[in-house]
């Protein structure tokens, strides 16, 4: 029984193989199609840094808030 089992599994994982290279194969087509349209598209966005002196004013307004909400608490 356990034989049977590894036969069915490996003969799945090979379908699913061929069937990736076929789709993969597909959307290489499409892709060149576009003009590389799609694979511009995937590439993830550039992650935008604060300057030190925005994170410090950041940083500063936060603490002012907090002190607030404190100062608050502390007249009840």
């Amino acid at each position: 029984m356990k034989h049977d089992s590894l036969k069915k599994y490996v003969s799945l994982r090979q379908s699913l193989t061929t069937e990736k290279a076929k789709l993969e194969a597909r959307l290489g087509a499409i892709n060149h199609a576009l003009g590389g349209a799609l694979k511009a598209a995937g590439k993830p966005a550039k992650k935008k840094k604060f300057s030190a002196a925005a994170r410090a004013a950041i940083a500063a307004a936060q603490r002012a808030r907090w002190a607030k909400i404190k100062a608050a608490k502390k007249g009840k």
